[in-house]
C-alpha cells in the first residue's frame, strides 16, 4: 500500500461529471497514475485524463488491499459518487489505511442536493441508506409529519418504501424520487405512497418521504405487548421498560440475549440506537423464527438470532458487552458462561419469575453483590360489571457489573 498520504485521494464526483469538479478535484485526477472507481463514475473523466483506469471488482472491500499493494508507489486516486465519506468508499479506505494516509475531496452528496431541491433542513430530516440494508430499517423512523431521505439500492427501492409506508397506515405520505442529482438527465417524479408506482424509476435515486398522520410507535422502551407476534413468552411491556433501563443501552454495545422468547428485549436494545446490536439465543425453532418476524417488523432486521440451548449455544458468539437471562437460570452453567464471556465492566441483567429461579438469583447476588429489585404490576380488568386490578406475577431483577 501507499506510505506517502499524498499518493491516495479520494474525490467524489456529481452526476454533473467532470464540468461540476472542483479546481482540486480537477487537479488530483490528472495527476493521477492510477483511478479506481465504478463504471459509470469512469465513465464520467473526458479523454484527456493519462491515467489508468480500472474499475472495482466485486466484492470490493475484500479486494482493496491486494488492488492498493500492485500499485504501491503509483499516484492513485479513487472516484466515488458525491460525499466519498458519507456512506461512500472513503470511510471504507479511511478504515483500511488510517486517516492520515487518505486525502478526501467530497462534492456535494446526493442528500444535499435532494435537500437542496426540496428546501428541507438538512437538521430536520433523518438519513437511511438501504443500498446495502433491508427496507424494513425504515420501520422505526416512520412517525407523524416527519421527513425521511433515502439512499436508494436502486430502481426497485421507491416501491419497496412505498409498498412498507401503506403497510404500517402511511399511505397518503408524499413520496418523491430524485433521479440523476445534479446531472442533464436529472428527474423529479412524486406521488402518495399508495399511487406512486413500480416502474420507471431510474436507478440513480434518491427517496424522499414526507410522512403523513399515521399509527405512532414509541421510540422509548415498553412497546404495547401487541406489537408482538408471540405464544405467551413475552416480556410484559412494563417490565420490559425497567429491564432496558436497567440493562442501559449505548451505541455500538453488543447484547446477548439469553432465552428471547419472542425476542422483545433484544428488539428494544436495537430500537434503543442505530449502532446496538444484539444476539437472540432461543432453543425453540418456533420462537426463533417468531424472533426474526418480530426484528422485521419492528425495524432491526439486523437481529441475529441464534437457534440453541445455553450455556453450549454461546460458545463462538462474538464477545457481548451486556448480558440479559430471561430464561435458562436454573440451567447448570447458564449465569458462568454469561458472566466468563463478559470484559471487565460489562453488564449483565437476569429477570425471574419462578421460586427456583429467584434462588438462583439470591444466590448470585450474596456472591456478587449488584442490585436485586423485585417489581410487581397490576392492571386493571373487568370484574363483572367493575373494575378491578388483576395483578401479574413478580418479576426479581438482578443487575451487576463484572469487575
Amino acid at each position: 500500500m501507499t506510505d506517502d498520504p499524498a499518493l491516495l485521494t479520494v474525490v467524489g464526483i456529481g452526476a454533473d461529471g467532470w464540468p461540476g469538479l472542483t479546481g482540486t478535484a480537477a487537479a488530483a485526477l490528472t495527476g493521477a497514475e492510477v483511478i479506481f472507481g465504478g463504471p459509470r463514475q469512469l465513465a464520467l473523466l473526458p479523454a484527456e485524463v493519462p491515467a489508468d483506469r480500472v474499475p472495482w471488482p466485486s466484492p470490493l472491500v475484500p479486494a482493496l488491499p491486494g488492488l492498493l499493494e500492485s500499485r504501491r508507489g503509483r499516484r492513485i486516486a479513487v472516484l466515488a459518487s458525491g460525499d466519498p465519506m458519507f456512506h461512500g468508499i472513503g470511510a471504507t479506505l479511511v478504515r483500511l489505511l488510517g486517516a492520515a494516509a487518505v486525502r478526501v475531496v467530497p462534492s456535494p452528496s446526493s442528500v444535499s442536493l435532494a435537500a437542496a431541491r426540496l428546501g428541507w433542513p438538512l437538521s430536520d430530516v433523518d438519513v437511511l441508506s438501504l443500498v446495502t440494508a433491508p427496507v424494513e430499517e425504515l420501520h422505526p423512523l416512520i412517525h407523524p409529519g416527519r421527513k425521511i431521505l433515502i439512499l436508494s439500492a436502486g430502481a426497485a427501492t421507491p416501491a419497496a418504501v412505498a409498498a412498507l409506508l401503506t403497510s404500517r397506515g402511511y399511505a397518503d405520505s408524499t413520496v418523491t424520487v430524485l433521479s440523476q442529482l445534479g446531472g442533464p438527465a436529472e428527474e423529479v417524479i412524486a406521488g402518495t405512497a399508495e399511487r406512486l408506482g413500480a416502474d420507471g424509476f431510474d436507478p440513480l435515486n434518491v427517496v424522499a418521504v414526507a410522512c403523513s398522520t399515521g399509527p405512532a410507535a414509541p421510540l422509548v422502551p415498553g412497546l404495547p405487548d401487541s406489537a408482538y407476534d408471540s405464544d405467551g413468552q413475552l416480556t410484559k411491556r412494563e417490565v420490559r421498560a425497567v429491564t432496558l433501563a436497567t440493562l442501559g443501552p449505548q451505541p455500538g454495545e453488543l447484547l446477548w440475549d439469553i432465552g428471547a422468547g419472542s425476542g422483545s428485549i433484544a428488539i428494544e436494545w436495537m430500537r434503543a440506537h442505530r449502532d446496538c446490536r444484539a444476539i437472540a439465543v432461543e432453543s425453540s425453532a418456533g420462537r426463533a423464527g417468531r424472533i426474526a418476524g418480530n426484528a422485521a417488523a419492528l425495524g432491526v432486521p439486523k437481529l441475529r438470532v441464534v437457534e440453541g440451548r445455553a450455556p453450549g449455544a454461546l460458545a463462538g458468539l462474538p464477545a457481548p458487552d451486556v448480558v440479559f437471562i430471561g430464561g435458562g437460570l436454573t440451567r447448570d452453567g447458564v449465569v458462568e458462561a454469561a458472566l466468563a464471556a463478559l470484559p471487565s465492566g460489562g453488564r449483565l441483567v437476569a429477570n425471574a419469575v419462578t421460586l427456583e429461579s429467584e434462588a438462583v438469583l439470591a444466590a448470585w447476588y450474596a456472591r456478587l453483590g449488584g442490585e436485586l429489585t423485585r417489581i410487581a404490576v397490576n392492571r386493571a380488568s373487568p370484574v363483572g360489571g367493575f373494575t378491578g386490578w388483576r395483578a401479574m406475577m413478580p418479576v426479581t431483577i438482578w443487575s451487576v457489573t463484572k469487575r
